[in-house]
């Protein structure tokens, strides 16, 4: 049998396929981030428990693996879920499906509830383009670093936030790209879901405290005319670098890290 890898419900315990519905109840090892939580989806739906959950999450995922390798190379029904979403996709997992694959042992993924697309759709920024970043950096100088990073980012961005350091991620966000369209997501699917919307300084003063509940965001592209003034200062300070004496690769690295220009567009400039 393949290991099964089964999106789950990232709110609402209605929002889950039938074909999930029927893995879970089938498996005989079905892995979880969280087993109180894995359990409560299965008595919402009516599936015996009946000993089959075992904890899967960051810290016992070696162990795990090397557990239930045996197990499915003899042809056991394993499931993987994550307490919200698809496992893998910033959450526990990838171990396991990379042993399996190096064992050949089929996987299949049983699709559905994915956080990152209902808040993208969700926050009317959506387009041609996306770029997951997962959680935000906890540190101030990464966010800074990436907050530049995206200032002539031409598409939407989607990030994870705890709901304690929102406040102070989105008021550096607001010091760094105050006019940049931006969507707070929370509670997607629940029964106070909210999707807050406007430029980056007013939703910042909107969270000036923790808000409660889960917390996806959605940064909308730089518009053209910043992509264009954000290209014209990178090429100058390209020039101003290489006429300093610095190797031309060293000086696109650098010039690339601080405003999201693309390094080779930048080595390019003047050659």
């Amino acid at each position: 049998m393949p290991l099964a890898i089964c999106a789950t419900p990232i709110g609402n315990l209605e929002d889950v396929t039938l074909r999930v519905l029927e893995e879970l109840r089938s498996a005989e090892i079905v892995l979880c981030e969280d087993t109180r939580h894995t359990a409560s989806l299965f008595q919402r739906h009516g599936i015996a428990v009946a000993g089959r959950l075992r904890s899967y999450h960051q810290h016992n995922e070696a162990a795990r693996v090397a557990e239930l390798l045996p197990a499915l190379e003899a042809g056991a029904r394993v499931a993987l879920v994550s307490d919200a979403g698809l496992p893998t996709i910033n959450d526990p997992g990838t171990r396991l499906v990379d042993a399996a694959i190096e064992r050949a042992i089929p996987v299949t993924v049983l699709p559905g509830p994915s956080a990152v697309e209902t808040a993208l759709a969700a926050s009317g920024l959506a387009g041609e383009q996306y770029r997951f970043v997962g959680y935000l950096p906890r540190r101030a100088a990464e966010r800074d670093a990436l907050w530049a990073e995206l200032a002539s980012w031409p598409y939407s961005v989607v990030a994870f936030e705890s709901p304690r350091r929102l406040p102070a991620a989105l008021a550096s966000l607001a010091a760094a790209l105050p006019a940049r369209e931006v969507a707070v997501c929370r509670e997607l699917t629940k029964r106070f879901e909210e999707i807050a919307r406007g430029s980056a300084s007013e939703v910042a003063a909107r969270f000036v405290d923790p808000p409660k509940g889960e917390i996806t965001i959605v940064l909308g592209g730089a518009s053209v005319e910043i992509m264009s003034a954000v290209d014209t200062v990178a090429a100058s300070a390209m020039a101003e670098l290489v006429a300093e004496g610095f190797p031309r690769r060293r000086a696109a690295a650098l010039v690339s890290r601080l405003t999201g220009v693309s390094k080779n567009a930048l080595y390019n400039t003047g050659l």
